[in-house]
């Protein structure tokens, strides 16, 4: 996965979900957030297992792909960027590297198949 977007079209899909991401969790899936860049979009979904929230914006979709990443932190990256400056994110095997300007960082990532199956099973207890 790669995309390049400006910096408040992460922001906003992010801040719009973050809300239902805990700091401390008892299964770490829960604190990320999950990325799906596909077509020109980029979708941003959190869930505390009750609770799921999706948020997307309009980027630039070098390579498809979806991964999960720790939420507060990219929120942490993103506020901590100038606005209007353009961000490429990047999947490099199991690390996402986030570059803006000359600023470059880089965060664990889990896989997307951890993140969907903690929302069906609790979708069929319903």
């Amino acid at each position: 996965m790669k995309i390049i977007a400006k910096r408040e079209a992460i922001l906003s899909p992010l801040q719009a979900v973050i809300g239902v991401v805990e700091r401390r969790q008892t299964m770490p899936i829960l604190a990320n957030v999950l990325l799906s860049a596909r077509g020109g979009r980029l979708s941003v979904t959190a869930t505390d297992l009750e609770v799921e929230l999706v948020a997307a914006s309009e980027v630039d979709v070098q390579r498809n792909g979806e991964v999960t990443v720790p939420g507060r932190k990219l929120l942490d990256i993103c506020r901590a960027l100038p606005e209007g400056v353009e961000m490429t994110l990047n999947l490099e095997g199991e690390r996402m590297t986030v570059r803006a300007k000359k600023s470059r960082f880089t965060l664990s990532t889990l896989p997307a198949t951890e993140f969907r199956p903690s929302m069906r099973s609790t979708r069929s207890r319903r």
